[in-house]
Protein backbone atom coordinates (compact mmCIF):
# COMPACT_ATOMS: atom_id res chain seq x y z
CA UNK A 1 0.00 0.00 0.00
CA UNK A 2 1.23 3.89 -0.31
CA UNK A 3 -0.05 6.50 2.16
CA UNK A 4 -0.30 10.12 0.64
CA UNK A 5 -0.04 13.45 2.74
CA UNK A 6 -0.87 16.59 1.42
CA UNK A 7 0.16 19.92 2.53
CA UNK A 8 0.16 23.50 1.60
CA UNK A 9 -3.43 24.29 1.09
CA UNK A 10 -4.71 27.71 2.53
CA UNK A 11 -6.55 30.90 1.62
CA UNK A 12 -5.24 33.21 -1.05
CA UNK A 13 -6.06 36.37 -3.41
CA UNK A 14 -6.71 36.09 -6.12
CA UNK A 15 -3.77 36.26 -8.29
CA UNK A 16 -1.83 35.16 -5.37
CA UNK A 17 0.50 31.92 -5.31
CA UNK A 18 0.07 28.72 -3.37
CA UNK A 19 2.96 25.38 -3.29
CA UNK A 20 0.85 21.89 -2.60
CA UNK A 21 3.13 19.29 -1.24
CA UNK A 22 2.09 15.68 -1.60
CA UNK A 23 4.25 12.79 0.27
CA UNK A 24 4.17 8.92 -0.68
CA UNK A 25 5.16 6.47 1.95
CA UNK A 26 4.89 2.72 1.99
CA UNK A 27 5.26 0.96 -1.00
CA UNK A 28 6.68 4.15 -3.07
CA UNK A 29 8.72 1.66 -5.45
CA UNK A 30 5.58 0.59 -7.63
CA UNK A 31 4.04 4.30 -8.28
CA UNK A 32 4.36 4.55 -11.59
CA UNK A 33 2.64 8.06 -11.91
CA UNK A 34 1.39 10.92 -9.75
CA UNK A 35 -0.79 13.85 -9.86
CA UNK A 36 -3.56 16.37 -8.36
CA UNK A 37 -6.89 16.55 -9.02
CA UNK A 38 -9.39 18.89 -7.65
CA UNK A 39 -13.09 18.74 -6.62
CA UNK A 40 -15.35 21.93 -5.81
CA UNK A 41 -18.70 22.29 -3.85
CA UNK A 42 -21.72 20.29 -6.55
CA UNK A 43 -18.76 19.47 -9.00
CA UNK A 44 -17.13 16.14 -9.88
CA UNK A 45 -13.57 15.54 -9.15
CA UNK A 46 -11.42 16.32 -11.91
CA UNK A 47 -8.08 16.50 -13.12
CA UNK A 48 -5.52 19.67 -12.74
CA UNK A 49 -2.34 17.59 -13.52
CA UNK A 50 -0.07 14.46 -13.62
CA UNK A 51 3.30 13.37 -14.00
CA UNK A 52 5.22 10.63 -14.70
CA UNK A 53 8.34 8.48 -12.92
CA UNK A 54 10.04 9.96 -16.32
CA UNK A 55 9.42 13.73 -16.13
CA UNK A 56 6.71 13.84 -18.56
CA UNK A 57 3.97 15.87 -17.48
CA UNK A 58 0.02 16.25 -18.21
CA UNK A 59 -2.62 19.74 -17.92
CA UNK A 60 -5.95 20.21 -17.37
CA UNK A 61 -6.35 23.07 -19.57
CA UNK A 62 -8.02 25.35 -17.30
CA UNK A 63 -4.85 25.34 -15.52
CA UNK A 64 -1.90 25.71 -18.57
CA UNK A 65 0.36 28.77 -18.37
CA UNK A 66 -0.26 28.77 -14.28
CA UNK A 67 -0.05 25.57 -12.65
CA UNK A 68 2.94 23.59 -12.93
CA UNK A 69 3.63 20.07 -11.25
CA UNK A 70 6.70 18.76 -10.42
CA UNK A 71 8.36 15.42 -8.74
CA UNK A 72 11.20 14.37 -6.68
CA UNK A 73 11.61 10.86 -7.06
CA UNK A 74 14.14 10.55 -4.16
CA UNK A 75 11.85 12.14 -1.90
CA UNK A 76 8.61 10.44 -2.84
CA UNK A 77 7.04 13.86 -3.24
CA UNK A 78 4.87 15.72 -5.83
CA UNK A 79 4.86 19.27 -5.89
CA UNK A 80 2.12 21.69 -7.41
CA UNK A 81 3.01 24.96 -7.93
CA UNK A 82 -0.25 27.67 -8.53
CA UNK A 83 0.50 30.87 -9.78
CA UNK A 84 -2.55 33.25 -10.87
CA UNK A 85 -4.81 31.81 -8.92
CA UNK A 86 -8.56 32.37 -10.12
CA UNK A 87 -11.68 32.54 -7.29
CA UNK A 88 -12.87 29.05 -9.79
CA UNK A 89 -9.35 27.75 -8.75
CA UNK A 90 -11.46 26.99 -5.14
CA UNK A 91 -11.71 23.22 -4.34
CA UNK A 92 -10.35 20.62 -2.58
CA UNK A 93 -7.47 19.40 -4.01
CA UNK A 94 -6.07 15.29 -3.83
CA UNK A 95 -2.92 13.98 -4.35
CA UNK A 96 -2.87 10.82 -6.54
CA UNK A 97 -0.73 7.56 -6.86
CA UNK A 98 -0.97 5.15 -9.72
CA UNK A 99 0.94 1.97 -9.13
CA UNK A 100 1.98 -1.26 -10.86
CA UNK A 101 0.95 -3.75 -8.67
CA UNK A 102 2.29 -6.41 -10.89
CA UNK A 103 0.85 -9.38 -12.81
CA UNK A 104 -0.91 -6.61 -15.11
CA UNK A 105 -2.92 -4.89 -12.41
CA UNK A 106 -2.78 -1.70 -11.22
CA UNK A 107 -3.96 0.06 -8.06
CA UNK A 108 -5.14 3.59 -7.12
CA UNK A 109 -4.42 5.29 -4.27
CA UNK A 110 -5.83 8.78 -2.58
CA UNK A 111 -4.58 11.79 -0.62
CA UNK A 112 -7.15 12.81 2.47
CA UNK A 113 -7.17 16.22 -0.01
CA UNK A 114 -6.34 19.76 1.11
CA UNK A 115 -8.51 22.83 0.96
CA UNK A 116 -7.69 25.93 -1.55
CA UNK A 117 -9.46 29.14 -1.41
CA UNK A 118 -8.95 31.60 -3.76
CA UNK A 119 -10.54 34.92 -2.65
CA UNK A 120 -10.32 38.39 -1.90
Amino acid sequence: QVQLVESGGGLVQPGGSLRLSCAASGSTSSIINMGWYRQAPGKQRELVATITSGGSTNYADSVKGRFTISRDNAKNTVYLQMNSLKPEDTAVYYCNARRNIGGGAFATNWGQGTQVTVSS
